[in-house]
């Protein structure tokens, strides 16, 4: 369920750069070919017309954004007046607002937990996502391909008709026709029709199926490709792991881009007593719930290993509300037959909590959310798991021993 965006938010940009809205997406479940987690957009007010930059990480939203102003000033001779984005970390770092105030750019930050305002990008990023998600299920690939689709997607979105836009937004910003036999194709419908899609008038309003989208691209793959897309020649470099943060109250914070992935990279950060005293509470929580017993190594026992999880919670300014460690051991090692016999996993369904929530809201009902500290997801184990004992919280003398272990256990 989307909610529907404010009435009389502002007049519409009356020229090419006169605003632009920026959004970024991610992380996606699954890595784009590239090792791409996030995408950035960046779509013109006044033409509709859009930009697609893939992304590693978030922080690279700056640099990607200086590739944008540079490339579109170069195009069109104009600067861009405003930017409008909604209040996510990688907009308010330091360095982003510098650039705006040197480029003399006026940021335009929605409100917090708005997304109504932020029409333009929010039904962006809708249309781009339904359309990959339809054309990924109409071709044999892979996955991790999503990032070549988002970028078909994105190219074929310009060239056709918009509800927002008297003309294609690729008329709006060329001032050109697009050449549409690129995207002419035959394909056979349930009817058997055979159906051509000639060039579309410039005045007809269309609203685009999806799923006949995804079949031109199919049905024309090799002539995308002759297609040159927009891209830079500038060399990419590794952002930094380390940033600075700009909170809506005007605070400077230095901040760690990603999580520690192994509790050495976790002791070598600033916030290394920070990560050393989420790992202590998790050990109290597994002392105090009996989660394990430290016993002598049994013969003919290979012992599965373990390992640490560091996650970060921010709130809605990007600041760090807290550090977790949670230790997880290596199910995956187990012998299914030899270690185990079956996994059973209690979780809650999500049908089950949508149903709450809409018996909430007819009744009137006030609904509370509650942080548990130390969750388990498996109940006790029947059977007798060894396991080695957690990285920075060996036992100096009983060093060789190992854990009688009862959960929880990761996937």
């Amino acid at each position: 369920m989307t909610k529907a965006p404010f009435s009389g938010k502002g007049e519409r940009a009356s020229d090419l750069l006169g605003l632009i809205h920026s959004d970024v997406c991610g992380p996606m479940n699954t890595q784009a070919r590239g090792g791409f987690k996030y995408f950035i957009t960046f779509t013109d007010d006044f033409s509709r017309y859009g930009y697609i930059y893939l992304m590693r990480h978030k922080s690279e939203a700056l640099e990607n954004f200086k590739k944008f102003k540079n490339e579109v000033h170069n195009q069109h001779g104009k600067s861009i007046k405003a930017l409008r984005s909604d209040r996510g970390g990688e907009y308010l770092s330091q360095d982003f607002d510098e650039l705006l105030k040197e480029c003399v750019i006026v940021s335009q930050l929605t409100p917090p937990g708005t997304p109504q305002w932020n029409g333009v990008f929010e039904r962006r990023n809708r249309t781009l996502l339904d359309m990959v998600r339809s054309m990924m299920s109409h071709i044999d690939l892979p996955t991790s391909f999503w990032g070549y689709a988002l970028e078909t997607t994105t190219f074929t979105l310009n060239r056709l008709p918009s509800k927002s836009v008297q003309k294609t937004p690729h008329e709006m910003w060329t001032a050109k026709r697009p050449n549409m036999s690129i995207m002419n194709f035959l394909s056979n419908k349930g009817s058997g029709r055979n159906i051509e899609l000639e060039e579309v008038q410039q005045q007809q309003v269309l609203q685009p199926e999806v799923e006949e989208i995804s079949q031109v691209v199919e049905e024309n793959s090799t002539a995308l490709e002759t297609q040159p897309l927009r891209r830079s020649t500038r060399e990419r470099n590794e952002p930094e792991r380390y940033g600075f943060l700009v909170t809506t109250q005007g605070d400077v914070i230095l901040v760690h881009q990603d999580e520690p992935k192994t509790y050495q990279e976790a002791m070598s950060t600033p916030n290394s007593e920070k990560w050393l005293e989420a790992m202590r509470s998790e050990m109290d929580s597994m002392s105090e719930n009996q989660v394990w017993t430290l016993v002598e190594p049994p013969e003919r026992i290979k012992p599965i290993g373990c390992k640490w999880v560091f996650k970060k919670k921010t709130n809605m300014d990007g600041n760090v509300q807290t550090y977790n460690g949670r230790l997880v051991a290596k199910g995956f090692r187990q012998i299914h037959g030899v270690d185990y016999d079956e996994t059973f996993s209690p979780v809650a369904m999500f049908k089950s909590i949508r149903i709450l929530l809409v018996i909430a809201a007819f009744h009137d009902y006030d609904i509370w959310q509650m942080d548990v500290k130390t969750a388990f997801l498996n109940e006790k184990l029947e059977e007798d798991v060894y396991m080695t004992q957690p990285e920075g919280f060996v036992t100096p003398e009983k060093l060789e021993r190992f854990l009688s272990y009862k959960g929880p256990f990761m996937d």
